[in-house]
């Protein structure tokens, strides 16, 4: 800091000209006419005619750029140069008529002449041109200063010019009048022309300075050589084609080049807003000038006088006149200077103290730094901000009241703002920690501006704006209930590991844990209860990773780890060392937590766990961790897995698959067939179970279950589409049990439905009441099989739902009955009319004891409860007679039919009922009663007759639900 003012640029002011080479052309050319009038130019003739139409043709050159640029230009300024192109225009003229003579007449030019008149309108036009290009007075006071600035510097010349050399002149005996005021306009004009020039230069407009400046040069060098062929010396001996006339050519072409030195208004207006905030080194010099001319121009009057009353030379009343008007405007000048100056220091101590009060009063402290560093000034608000008193901070070093780890970021910015042109960043803001007087460290920002060298600071405490928007970024990027890392840090924090990964970070790997069971907690005890467990959850998460790695909450139930690699570069001791930890995380959060009241709960933790790879994305990364944790809980739960590219596979298949049913639903390529439920003790049929199927491109009916179970494993869309396929397969099997009773076959349907669809809150309310009565179906035509074993649906309201259905007519079946669903629970608390057997028990009940046993108990327990039973899966004959023995009322499988089309469903219920002998179960027309004997799904001989008759049954082979193949993916 303290060699900040140091950096500050040094950039050079002078004019954008438009170039070196156009001013080396001009000097050029100037150099060889001098050179050219000094060597006589090689004869008379030549030298009158470069003398007189030479300087023509330059003063014509420089009205034609000036008349070309003020028509082409649209700039304020454009009148000035239309007017120095008028006089240009003249003095041009006025040679060119003095060349006729001289020249193509050859005789003495006649005194006066048009010429004479010519080069007097040559002043006019410039002495209004340099008005135009004067900077305006804003107050009545400047223009009358203006006007006294001119007459005090044109009154002193005239003065002095009339004392040595106009008085000889105004008296000469044998002259016309016209003649003595032609020889007094041209000294006389010239004198104000010269103090326009003088009294202006330093009054000029800052726009475009360059071209004013060539242009004031020009009218300047041009005045000079009035001046001196004016003397009556010179101008007896003057002859066209001398070395004065090399100095009113060079004045031409300085005007003619004057115009295009620099570019136009609107290009330099950025230049110059640049340059103009740089202080140049000369301008106090310049300013001093332009305020001393005047006197010095009345200093030059008055010796001018005393000269003459010293020399003993008589005073000339125009003398005398011209003096006495030259003081008394130099006495009215320095009145409204006075008055001027009064004004302003009035004005000025106005301003001093409004600009005091806003300082002192502001709740911004103001500091005013040296370029060495030192503050100056410090506002009285310091105390209050920073702690500290203003006098104490004064002269004390700003770079020993930053805080360490910022001062060199602060440097390095102040130097950075230094050597920026002011104009591209006037100011600059720069934030860092402050010492106060208790030696806390505020957070402060600063306005940072320049001042003569230093620094001017604004600043203001912000540490509550800091440390508000750190609760804010806190908030943004961690859980609230758990004040872990939330999904978006935790994915930066990811990104960020693998893209500074080095060889020793080898085994980085991330691990995606969801709490199984987490919802019952809810359900049972409480979400005050499961926000307690989450936090607890939480907490041994935490403790249970290194320091260096992370973890996170992404919502729910579902936790993250990231666990940094240490450099192991065995793989297998990599993957053990992850997998150690991953199991340890596991037990660690399935011990039992207390939760309010002291109720003690448990979860399980499912853990997929995913190695960075080398290439892998964060995203990638992520997504194999997600995969190998619901490969986890499908695996059952409690668990870790870790990933393997077969996994992905399985997802893509999946998603296959599930694109698939989508495409099957949308095109309508399922077809509903029905399955016969049939009574054991006497052969009939009793129902049909509706059963979906697809139908591939080549006709070929397959089962949906594969489908089915890819829907149930996917989250989100495919679950959709299960619920679509169901709620198609009800109505399906509804209109076509309305078809068959108008047939007159009045058996019930059964149709399986998960017990939570009854509970959908998306369904219409009464969807299965409104089927029913659209299609016309009596009371007990529909079944509907519950299935599903999620312990968490409330069996309150499925329990509301199924009253509410039975009391329209609809029979309530219990699918599965004797898998892993609560079943003693289901029955105590659900209104049941079938227990439908599962097929597991089914397949078992002739080989196995235990199952027997099972099963047995089972039929049993449907019995006392008078309800009906089914057996679902009855393949085989012996199963059938096994399971009549055994109390069991319907059966279903193969031993009787697959599933059938509606055409082959009626001929079985025309053909219906079934022969139940005693020994393997028959059809009419078996063996015994003299008929041929065909194998239906492999299991069931059966009858082939005439056609019509039962033969009609066995035209193809009917496959059971086992055998039917799943088309391959």
């Amino acid at each position: 800091m303290s060699a900040s003012g140091a950096a500050l640029p040094r950039r050079s002011l002078g004019g954008g000209g438009t170039g070196v080479v156009p001013q080396l052309l001009l000097a050029l050319v100037c150099g060889g006419y001098a050179t050219g009038a000094v060597l006589g130019w090689g004869g008379a003739e030549l030298a009158l005619t470069m003398g007189d139409f030479g300087l023509s043709g330059a003063a014509g050159l420089a009205a034609a750029s000036c008349l070309w640029y003020g028509r082409t230009r649209s700039t304020r300024f454009r009148p000035a140069w239309l007017l120095f192109a008028a006089s240009s225009a003249m003095a041009g003229f006025g040679n060119f008529v003095w060349g006729w003579y001289e020249v193509v007449l050859g005789r003495q030019v006649p005194s006066p002449c048009p010429a004479d008149f010519c080069f007097l309108l040559f002043a006019p036009p410039a002495i209004i041109g340099l008005l135009v290009l004067a900077r305006r007075p804003v107050t009545r006071a400047g223009w009358v200063c203006l006007g006294l600035d001119s007459w005090l510097i044109g009154g002193s010349l005239l003065t002095l010019s009339w004392s040595l050399a106009l008085a000889h002149t105004a008296h000469f005996s044998g002259e016309t009048v016209a003649h003595a005021a032609l020889s007094l306009a041209y000294p006389l004009l010239d004198i104000v022309l010269v103090s326009m020039v003088l009294a202006l230069h330093f009054k000029r407009s800052s726009a475009n300075r360059s071209a004013i400046n060539t242009a004031i040069a020009a009218l300047a060098l041009t005045v000079l050589c009035d001046a001196l062929f004016t003397s009556p010396l010179l101008r007896a001996n003057y002859r066209s084609g001398q070395i004065l006339d090399a100095g009113w050519f060079a004045g031409y072409m300085l005007m003619a080049y004057a115009p295009w030195v620099a570019r136009e208004e609107g290009e330099e207006a950025p230049v110059r807003r640049g340059r103009t905030a740089v202080q140049h080194a000369g301008r106090p010099i310049a300013g001093s000038l332009a305020a001393l001319t005047p006197y010095l121009a009345a200093a030059v009057c008055t010796l001018g006088i005393l000269y003459n009353v010293l020399d003993g030379h008589h005073v000339d009343r125009v003398v005398l006149f011209t003096g006495c008007t030259v003081v008394l405007a130099l006495v009215i000048r320095q009145g409204i200077m006075l008055l001027d100056n009064i004004s302003l220091t009035q004005e000025l101590a106005q301003k001093e103290n409004h600009f005091r009060s806003l300082v002192q009063g502001s709740s911004d402290v103001i500091m005013i730094a040296a370029p060495t560093g030192i503050l100056r000034y410090v506002s009285p608000a310091a105390t209050g901000v920073y702690g500290r008193d203003a006098e104490e901070l004064i002269g004390s070093e700003l770079a020993s009241l930053i805080h360490p780890e910022d001062l060199g970021r602060v440097v390095h910015e102040v130097r950075r703002f230094l050597a920026a042109p002011p104009a591209e960043e006037p100011t600059t803001r720069i934030e860092c920690r402050f010492r106060s007087g208790t030696g806390d460290w505020l957070n402060v920002e600063s306005t940072v501006n320049r001042h003569h060298g230093g620094l001017i600071f604004n600043s203001r405490d912000v540490t509550e704006r800091v440390r508000l928007q750190a609760q804010l970024q806190h908030t943004a990027e961690h859980d609230p209930l758990t004040d872990l890392p939330n999904r978006a840090l935790f994915t930066k924090r990811v990104q960020q590991a693998l893209a500074g990964r080095r060889v020793t970070d080898a085994g980085t790997a991330v691990l995606f844990i969801d709490l199984d069971g987490f919802k019952a907690v809810n359900d049972s005890v409480g979400h005050q209860a499961g926000d307690e467990l989450l936090v607890q959850a939480a907490r041994r998460l935490q403790d249970s990773v290194r320091a260096g790695d992370s973890t996170a909450r992404f919502g729910g139930d579902e936790f993250a780890a990231l666990i940094i690699g240490d450099g192991t570069r065995d793989a297998a001791a990599r993957e053990y060392r992850i997998l150690e930890i991953a199991d340890r995380l596991r037990l660690t959060l399935s011990q039992p937590y207390l939760v309010e009241g002291g109720t003690e709960v448990r979860v399980a933790a499912s853990i997929g766990v995913a190695f960075a790879e080398p290439g892998i994305t964060h995203g990638d990364l992520m997504r194999n961790a997600d995969l190998a944790m619901y490969r986890a809980k499908q695996a059952g739960k409690g668990r870790v897995e870790l990933y393997a590219p077969q996994m992905q596979a399985d997802v893509v298949r999946r998603a296959e698959l599930a694109t698939r049913l989508r495409t099957a639903l949308h095109e309508g390529e399922f077809a509903l067939l029905h399955q016969p439920v049939v009574e054991l003790a006497t052969g009939r049929i009793t129902a049909v179970c509706a059963q979906a199927r697809w139908r591939s491109a080549q006709g070929i009916l397959f089962t949906p279950d594969e489908f089915l179970r890819v829907a149930e494993m996917e989250r989100g869309d495919e679950s959709v589409r299960t619920a679509e396929l169901g709620r198609w397969t009800l109505e399906r099997a509804a209109e076509q049990a309305a078809q068959r009773r108008r047939a007159g076959y009045t058996v019930p349907v059964h149709v399986r439905m998960p017990a939570a669809r009854l509970l959908d809150k998306s369904l219409p309310p009464k969807s299965v009441e409104a089927l029913i009565l659209r299609h016309g179906l009596p009371s007990g035509s529909l079944v509907l099989e519950l299935s599903g074993g999620d312990p968490r649906i409330p069996l309150d309201e499925l329990e509301r739902r199924l009253v509410s259905l039975r009391r329209f007519g609809v029979r309530v079946a219990l699918d599965g009955f004797g898998s892993g669903y609560a079943a003693m629970a289901a029955l105590r608390r659900l209104p049941i009319d079938v227990l439908k057997l599962d097929r597991e028990l089914v397949d078992g009940v002739t080989d196995s004891a235990r199952l027997h046993k099972i099963t047995a108990g089972l039929l049993r327990i449907a019995c006392d409860l008078g309800m009906q039973s089914v057996a679902d899966g009855v393949d085989e004959p012996e199963q059938a007679r096994v399971l009549r023995a055994m109390g069991c009322t319907h059966g279903q499988g193969a031993a009787f039919a697959g599933a059938l089309d509606e055409h082959r469903m009626r001929h079985a219920l025309d053909r219906s009922p079934y022969v139940l002998p005693s020994g393997p179960l028959t059809l009419p027309g078996d063996p015994a009663d003299g008929g041929n004997e065909v194998l239906v799904g492999g299991a069931l001989p059966v009858r082939s007759g005439a056609a019509g008759g039962a033969g009609a049954l066995a035209h193809a082979p009917l496959r059971s639900n086992n055998e039917t193949p799943v088309p391959p993916t």
